[in-house]
């Protein structure tokens, strides 16, 4: 009776954490660049009554025993890097990337983030920066006289000046890849950071290789389908309640056995 009390307890911890990654899911379904976060679980130890392929005779064994579940665990939260929909801006700033790959941005601190939202902006010297101000890399600056701006497939950004009928180059975007983004750490603000299960990050030109294109005008959507979580909600929802059910109903049994003197 208390083996299935503290089995339904997992399980109602494990559908709250399912709810919660849900949410946040749903919370940055406009979010420039989000991408969705799956719960994976797992079961956990089991107890053994009866091994599977014990002998019950001199001749014969037990075909599959009997062995009795303790319950489910929190596994990993993976991000699902799917592209997101692109939405059209007209903002000469406003970047998508069409395929793999990851902007670079620099940190406060001198580190190195990676992000695919690309919403970028010009800070007071003219570079462009985050919304947080934090600069693209390698740095790239607009001059103040710039009539017109353009960012090629492969990165490059040109501009128009006064007076000129060609443009002229004046910085060029490179984007990152990883063996495994899954393992990338997210520090908010859109941003990611490197860590040992992503590996190390492949820095190349837009276009060449594995790496995607560029979009100018455009930014990359949220890739979370608010239908599928919606869903996703509901049957998380009604896994936490067949579990308070569960532990509801061991509650009974014990209080029948506690009761059988009367």
């Amino acid at each position: 009776m208390l083996r299935a009390l503290w089995t339904a307890v997992t399980g109602m911890r494990a559908q709250q954490l399912n709810i919660d990654v849900i949410s946040n899911n749903l919370a940055n379904v406009n979010t420039v660049g989000f991408k969705r976060t799956r719960a994976d679980f797992q079961d956990l130890m089991y107890q053994t009554l009866r091994p599977p392929g014990a002998d019950s005779t001199a001749n014969t064994k037990i075909p599959t025993g009997i062995q009795v579940g303790l319950g489910v665990r929190p596994a990993a939260l993976e991000k699902i890097f799917l592209q997101g929909n692109f939405k059209l801006t007209d903002n000469p700033l406003d970047i998508a990337i069409e395929g793999k790959g990851f902007f670079q941005i620099t940190l406060p601190n001198g580190d190195t983030a990676y992000t695919r939202s690309g919403a970028f902006k010009i800070d007071d010297q003219g570079r462009m920066v985050t919304s947080d101000g934090y600069l693209l890399q390698p740095a790239i600056t607009i001059p103040s006289d710039a009539i017109d701006i353009s960012i090629g497939e492969d990165g490059t950004v040109s501009v128009l000046q006064p007076g000129n009928t060609d443009y002229t180059q004046v910085g060029q975007i490179q984007i990152a890849t990883f063996q495994n983004p899954a393992g990338l750490k997210s520090i908010g603000r859109n941003l990611f950071v490197e860590t040992g299960s992503s590996g190390p990050a492949t820095v190349g030109t837009p276009g060449e290789d594995q790496f995607g294109t560029l979009a100018q005008g455009y930014v990359e959507m949220s890739n979370v389908d608010t239908v599928e979580e919606m869903v996703n909600l509901i049957v998380a929802q009604r896994a936490y309640e067949a579990n308070s059910k569960t532990i509801q109903t061991g509650d009974d049994m014990l209080r029948i056995a506690n009761n059988l003197r009367r």
